[in-house]
C-alpha cells in the first residue's frame, strides 16, 4: 500500500481521543489549530476543561490547561529542528492570547509523538547535557533546553496492552497485535468511539494491508470481527479497481493509438499503389504527363511535388 495515501495525522487525532477516553469529559480538542493568520498549525490541541481532575493515561499525564501535540508519520522524521519547531509552536500558542500573559507560559505543555525512536534527537540530548527522564514506558520528559514542559511519546515502546490505539499507528504490526487491535474496536459499544476507532483502523489496515490480508484467511477470526474490517477493507479495495481501470484504460488508449498509426501506414501503401497504377494505365492510353500531373492532383489531392514523384 503506498504510504502517500495514508491518512496518518487523522488515525493519531483519533487515536489521542481513544488513549484518553477516560477523561473525554474534561478535555476539548482542536485539530489542526491554527496559530496565527498565517498557515501555521500545530497538529492537535488539547485544552483540559477541569484542571482539577488528573489524567488517568499516561501520555497525558504532563498535561496542563493547554496541550501542544505533534504527531511525526513513521516517513517524517522527529530531529532537532521539528523538536525546536514544536517548541516555537507552543510558543506562539503562548503569544496569541486575547491579552498580555492570558496564556501562562506554566500552563501549556508540548508532547511530540511517533512510532519509532527518534535516535537522533536523543543523541542530541546526550551530547549537550540535556536531562531526560522516563517516568512511563515508552514516554519521555527532556528536563533542559525547553520552554515549556515537555516529552517525547515513542509508540513502538509504550505498553502493548494499555496503548493499543496509538501503537497501531505502524505499519510493522505483527498478526497478534493486528488481532488485539481488532478485539479492542469490537468490544467498543459507544457510537462517538466505534467512529474513532474506525479512524484508527482505517489507517492501520492500510499501512499493514499485507497482514490484514493474511488474517483474512485465519479460521480463528470471528465474524464481528470481519464486520469490522470490511468497510474498509472494501473502500481500499475499490481504491485499487479505481487504479487498475485507470491503467487499463491508458494501455487501452496506447494500443488503440498504435493501431491507428499501422492503420494510417496501410491506407497510405494502398493508395500510393492505386494512384502508380492510374498513371500506368494513363500512360498506356497514350495520355501526356502533363495531364496526368493536373488529373492526379485534382483527384488525389496531390501537391506538384507529390505528384511529380509519381511521373518519375
Amino acid at each position: 500500500m503506498d504510504e502517500r495515501l495514508i491518512q496518518w495525522h487523522m488515525g493519531f487525532t483519533a487515536a489521542v481521543d481513544l488513549e484518553l477516553e477516560e477523561n473525554r469529559e474534561d478535555l476539548e480538542y482542536a485539530k489542526e489549530y491554527s496559530l496565527n493568520s498565517r498557515p501555521l498549525q500545530a497538529d492537535l490541541l488539547v485544552i483540559r476543561k477541569n484542571r482539577g481532575k488528573p489524567v488517568a493515561n499516561e501520555i497525558g499525564r504532563l498535561f496542563r490547561g493547554h496541550n501542544i501535540m505533534e504527531y511525526k508519520s513513521p516517513r517524517d522524521e522527529l530531529d532537532v529542528d521539528a523538536f525546536y519547531k514544536a517548541g516555537a509552536y507552543a510558543a506562539l500558542y503562548k503569544s496569541y492570547g486575547k491579552c498580555s500573559d492570558e496564556r501562562k507560559a506554566d500552563d501549556i505543555t508540548v508532547s511530540l509523538v511517533r512510532h519509532a525512536r527518534p535516535e537522533g534527537l536523543f543523541e542530541y540530548f546526550s551530547g549537550r547535557g540535556v536531562k531526560v527522564s522516563r517516568p512511563y514506558k515508552g514516554i519521555y520528559y527532556i528536563e533542559g533546553c525547553v520552554l515549556f514542559p515537555t516529552q517525547v511519546i515513542v509508540g513502538k515502546e509504550l505498553d502493548r496492552k494499555a496503548h493499543v490505539w496509538l501503537r497501531a499507528l505502524s505499519g510493522g504490526l505483527g498478526r497478534e497485535e493486528i488481532k488485539e487491535l481488532l478485539e479492542k474496536a469490537e468490544g467498543l459499544g459507544k457510537k462517538q468511539e466505534r467512529e474513532l476507532a474506525g479512524s484508527v483502523l482505517e489507517v492501520s489496515l492500510r499501512a499493514n494491508w499485507e497482514m490484514i490480508q493474511e488474517l483474512r484467511g485465519d479460521e480463528d477470526m470471528c465474524q464481528a470481527l470481519m464486520e469490522i474490517m470490511e468497510p474498509e477493507i472494501s473502500k481500499i479495495r475499490q481504491e485499487i479497481r479505481e487504479k487498475t481501470r485507470e491503467a487499463d484504460a491508458r494501455e487501452f488508449e496506447k494500443i488503440r493509438e498504435a493501431d491507428a498509426r499501422e492503420f494510417e501506414k496501410i491506407r497510405e501503401k494502398e493508395a500510393r499503389k492505386l494512384i502508380s497504377c492510374a498513371v500506368e494505365s494513363f500512360r498506356d492510353m497514350g495520355i501526356g504527363d502533363e495531364r496526368i500531373r493536373e488529373a492526379i492532383m485534382k483527384n488525389y489531392r496531390l501537391t506538384e511535388k507529390e505528384a511529380a514523384e509519381y511521373l518519375g
